[in-house]
């Protein structure tokens, strides 16, 4: 036993830091390997202008809205009938983000809704993914939404009717849900140097938000920006590009813990809340799973000779089933990569909407956390609906 403490303690040490870390030195290392450093620079630079711009745009529209709203109202009304808390939960499911998703999860562990309700918003809910989806293929969102939305209410109830549900949740009379957060237990306190990285996150984005809008816009426009603002050739890309790099650091440094769910999940900010701080760290955090994604899909595409398009397609219906698995992972970073190769085109459309049904992105951690139980069985009850929407979509439209 003893020969093996050492070893054992190296082992725990090398687990000791920010994971986040793992990806911004695994993209500058590609970035400064000569054959791969125009691939890179293109992946950064597309996550940046064609991706994060929009992606900016559209959460600064939802928060500023939501910002000043309140779902107090919602309360009395569901109570009313039994029914209503499913469908209050798949509407608090699709909105994009993982926060209404939260907030019904939040509400059974303190027995004010019943499971129904936690499987209807799990199987509606699409994560941070859904701002990617809503910000580069709208008309495909609302596809996807919809039916993730009329499953869940569908899901919702037939638990509540026919399968069975875990024990309703006793509270002892100390507990109090409302703080309680799955990565809390290092009592971890925000120091100076996150309030300033808090600060660069939100100055960063207040510069180049509108500028970065109007720049994606043209390009999306198929306009030639470089010669429109009489730069030299490649200067807007190049500065995409750095540009992406920094949000990929940004995000890394933003991390309050050494966890792995560092990785999949978006920032639980202990700093005073404001919406441009919420807008600038989403935006971080998806951009720097859009560059995954991005990134393997631009490898596979370069060790298939370009095929990669033609070997996807020969899976057939096996993404449908493959994008479904990805949905049982916790967190929107997964969903969000599933999501980036849909845009990219390596996955159809049956497998964007199986794996935004299937996914139950952050809302998992604080079910995991507060009612494990009913967290995997919540997870059990969406994959079914998933594949089976996955595929009936895959039968009837794209075979």
């Amino acid at each position: 036993m003893q020969l093996n403490l050492p070893l054992a303690n190296h082992v725990f040490r090398l687990t000791q830091f920010n994971k986040r870390y793992l990806i911004v030195f695994a993209v500058l290392s590609l970035w400064l390997i000569p054959d791969f450093q125009t691939r890179v620079t293109g992946v950064l630079s597309d996550a940046f202008l064609q991706v994060s711009a929009f992606v900016a745009a559209t959460l600064a529209i939802y928060y500023g809205f939501s910002h000043h709203l309140s779902t107090k109202g919602w309360q009395n009304w569901i109570h009313q009938k039994p029914y209503r808390e499913i469908v209050y939960a798949g509407l608090m499911g699709i909105l994009p983000g993982c926060g209404g998703a939260i907030v019904v999860i939040t509400q059974y562990t303190r027995g004010q809704i019943g499971f129904g309700a936690v499987v209807a918003v799990l199987t509606s809910t699409m994560g941070d993914a859904a701002f990617l989806l809503i910000s580069q293929r709208p008309q495909q969102a609302i596809i996807v939404l919809s039916i993730s939305f009329l499953i869940g209410i569908v899901s919702g109830l037939i638990t509540n009717r026919f399968l069975p549900s875990p024990a309703p949740i006793s509270l002892t009379p100390n507990t109090d849900t409302k703080h309680i957060r799955p990565d809390q237990t290092k009592n971890y306190r925000a120091n100076s140097m996150d309030v300033w990285i808090s600060r660069l996150n939100v100055a960063f984005w207040c510069l180049l938000i509108l500028p970065v809008s109007v720049v994606a816009l043209l390009l999306a426009m198929q306009y030639n920006v470089n010669l429109l603002l009489g730069f030299p050739d490649q200067l807007i890309e190049d500065i995409g590009a750095i540009a992406g790099f920094t949000c990929l650091l940004l995000w890394a440094l933003s991390a309050k813990t050494d966890s792995f769910t560092e990785l999949t999940k978006e920032n639980d900010n202990r700093l005073p809340k404001h919406w441009l701080r919420k807008v600038a760290q989403d935006t971080q955090f998806v951009t720097s799973w859009v560059v995954v994604a991005f990134l393997c899909f631009e490898f596979l595409n370069h060790y298939t000779g370009g095929n990669i398009l033609s070997l996807i397609e020969s899976f057939e219906s096996g993404s449908v089933f493959f994008a479904a698995l990805m949905g049982l992972l916790p967190g929107c970073g997964p969903q969000i990569m599933i999501t980036g190769l849909y845009l990219q085109g390596a996955i159809p459309l049956s497998a964007q909407l199986a794996n935004a049904i299937s996914n139950d992105g952050d809302a998992l951690f604080p079910a995991i956390a507060l009612a494990p139980r009913a967290a995997l069985l919540a997870t059990l009850y969406s994959t079914v609906p998933a594949l089976i929407a996955g595929y009936g979509y895959y039968w009837l439209f794209e075979m």
